[in-house]
């Protein structure tokens, strides 16, 4: 016995106003980023007169050399910094300071050559080595070189006094060479103060490095303070020892500057 057959149910109509809803999405979308755009565009006037004077006064006023910060607004508008003069080094500058950091390099270079060369004399008592603005300093103590109240150089002490030479003679540096005493009065016939015994001690290390180490006269140059430059308290025994001495100074560009200038040749 056949089945009846069913009857195919009837297709729904589309529906042709579908477009419609996204078509309201997009017109709702588009209104609300206009209306962003107009509120963005909306100028608070007194907030852009006060960014317009700090811009003014940042460029046209007077500079300071400290930086500040100026605040726009009673809200959290932002920070605008204050124009702040820096000075740049010109290239003169740049290079003096190259210089001066390469010399440096140099004389702490030259300070361990030289202690190199005197540890095995065991003369940390008699040498003392030193840099500073003026370059690097060798200071030559009186127990070491001077018998009390003389200004030659003693026998024993040559040998190291050859060492700190042979150290130094291939470096062109200007040396001054600086005599001085501590303040205990000094008058005999050789020396009438102590000036002229500073002096004096001074003028033995001139001659013994040009006559036995061929230094240049041109590149020295030399001092007597007497009691005038102490780096010691004289009102010790130890103080007056470490007053007692003879600079070596191989002076640095800056601290040859006050030496007297050299003309002709080598």
């Amino acid at each position: 016995m056949s089945r009846p057959k069913r009857k195919k149910a009837h297709e729904k109509e589309p529906n042709l106003e579908r477009w419609l809803v996204s078509y309201a999405d997009f017109i709702t979308l588009l209104f609300a980023v206009f209306v962003m755009l107009y509120a963005m565009s909306i100028v608070d006037q007194k907030k852009m007169e006060e960014v317009q004077a700090s811009i003014q006064s940042s460029f046209s006023g007077p500079q300071t050399l400290t930086p500040a910060l100026k605040v726009i607004g009673n809200k959290d508008f932002g920070l605008i910094p204050e124009a702040v003069e820096q000075p740049v080094p010109s290239q003169s500058q740049a290079q003096d300071e190259a210089a001066a950091a390469a010399e440096a390099q140099e004389f702490s270079e030259i300070k361990k050559e030289v202690q190199d060369n005197l540890q095995g004399y065991g003369a940390k008592n008699e040498v003392q080595l030193t840099i500073n603005e003026r370059g690097l300093v060798i200071s030559l103590k009186e127990a070491g070189f001077f018998p009390s109240g003389t200004a030659q150089v003693q026998p024993a002490a040559l040998p190291l006094l050859d060492k700190i030479a042979s150290s130094i003679s291939r470096y062109d540096n200007t040396l001054r060479i600086e005599g001085h005493t501590d303040n205990v009065a000094i008058k005999s016939v050789a020396f009438p103060s102590n000036w002229e015994l500073s002096t004096a001690r001074a003028n033995s290390i001139v001659h013994y490095l040009i006559e036995r180490h061929g230094f240049k006269g041109a590149k020295l140059s030399v001092t007597g303070y007497g009691e005038y430059r102490p780096i010691a308290n004289n009102a010790t025994e130890e103080g007056r020892k470490l007053n007692r001495r003879v600079d070596i100074v191989m002076l640095s560009k800056k601290g040859a500057q006050g030496e007297a200038l050299k003309f002709g040749g080598e």
